[in-house]
């Protein structure tokens, strides 16, 4: 399909730079296949769902992971974006074009890493020296990698440590959040458990391959990124024995939804997994393992607006944008919020 299908206008004004507070004060758009748009707030969802229902969350944890240094007298930027080993990350750099192999890269405060190879698209594996954990390095050097359209209008500072981290930030990894997951407060989580919707979790390192732009003209010629993502045995029996029971899958996030679609097969049966996954999905994509999606409003053309629009239908999500916009939402990773629901028998198709 031709990328230029997923583009809309957006408004500058209409990117978050900061979340809502509290959190589960943020709006959310309610997109059911069939019915009207309606507008709600993220504290509406226990009521949205069913009992016997269940929310997927990403356990993953956003790590430090910009980093700023020197090689000599040129400034270098890091990005780390998929861990490779306890000392080497792969990592997209700024300033590329004045490093070679074998550079040694000061990141100040005692961090060093050696370039060992350069990568097709760029990207560098860096190897950090020293024996401390290399996430104790990040804790003294590194800054919270906020997403590019929001570093580009504002600095990183303290309060994005807490604000760039959901409540269930469990496993070391990730190099940007799950930020459907940034909506969630105790009070909420509360709720959710009241109406008697269950919650599990899976762990998906979300990479800053997910901020790189569609280059090419059709969707077929797009080269996904890879991440690394866990489902263990117990999660995914849990999952399909309540789908068994009539229960809904909701996913919270793409990053959840795109691991449960990667570990369910033909039969719509979730199985344990561990390992990477570079699934890419576009209208026409058979759904296998979610019945809704909770998620943020996504970029113009990206991955993820693609992604909706195979879940919901593509004229659907333009209209909810739309809408959105319209209606003065909040978008991307610090904004509202929306509830995918489309039909179950369509999911099922």
């Amino acid at each position: 399909m031709k990328v230029d299908l997923f583009d809309f206008d957006l408004p500058p004004e209409r990117i978050a730079l900061r979340p809502a507070r509290p959190r589960d004060a943020a709006r959310m758009l309610v997109v059911k296949g069939g019915e009207p748009l309606a507008d709600a707030g993220v504290r509406d969802l226990p009521g949205l769902l069913a009992p016997g229902d269940v929310l997927v969350f990403n356990d993953t944890r956003v790590i430090p992971a910009q980093l700023e240094g020197r090689r000599g007298e040129a400034r270098i930027g890091a990005t780390l974006h998929k861990r490779l080993d306890l000392r080497r990350w792969q990592a997209f750099i700024r300033n590329a074009k004045r490093l070679r192999e074998g550079d040694v890269i000061d990141f100040g405060a005692d961090v060093y890493a050696t370039t060992e190879q350069r990568h097709a698209d760029g990207s560098f594996t860096l190897a950090f020296a020293g024996e401390e954990p290399v996430e104790l390095l990040l804790e003294r050097a590194g800054t919270m990698p906020l997403p590019p359209y929001i570093a580009q209008k504002r600095g990183t500072d303290e309060a994005d440590r807490s604000d760039y981290q959901t409540m269930f930030a469990r496993e070391d990894g990730a190099v940007a959040a799950p930020t459907a997951s940034l909506h969630f407060t105790d009070a909420l989580v509360a709720a959710i458990d009241a109406a008697g919707v269950s919650r599990e979790t899976l762990t998906l390192h979300v990479g800053a391959g997910t901020f790189l732009p569609v280059k090419a003209e059709d969707t077929a010629e797009h080269k996904m990124h890879s991440e690394w993502g866990r489902i263990d045995a117990a999660t995914a029996a849990r999952l399909n024995a309540a789908r068994a029971a009539g229960g809904r899958l909701i996913a919270v996030g793409t990053t959840s939804l795109r691991l449960l679609e990667s570990a369910a097969g033909e039969d719509r049966l979730i199985r344990e997994f561990a390992g990477d996954t570079d699934i890419f999905i576009t209208p026409g994509y058979r759904f296998r393992a979610v019945d809704g999606l909770m998620t943020n409003f996504h970029l113009p053309k990206s991955t993820l607006f693609m992604l909706v629009s195979a879940l919901m239908g593509r004229e659907t999500m333009q209209a909810a944008y739309a809408h959105a916009i319209a209606s003065e939402y909040r978008f991307y990773s610090y904004g509202d919020s929306s509830l995918l629901l489309p039909h179950k028998a369509a999911a099922e198709e």
